[in-house]
């Protein structure tokens, strides 16, 4: 099960270094391509506005 990023993203980048399969993508809202998460949890850890959810 992948994970998704919600509307509360700031695109503050504190994620993006922490995913090891590099399944994060940069935009104003930043997206997980769940062909490459690999359910980890490291994003949704780390991330300061909990807009990181199992989809």
């Amino acid at each position: 099960m992948a994970y998704l990023i919600n509307n509360d993203c700031t695109a503050c980048a504190t994620c993006i270094d922490d995913c090891p399969a590099n399944a994060i993508s940069v935009g104003e809202i930043y997206k997980i391509d769940p062909d490459l998460c690999t359910d980890c949890g490291n994003c949704a850890d780390l991330c300061p506005l909990n807009a990181i959810h199992p989809e």
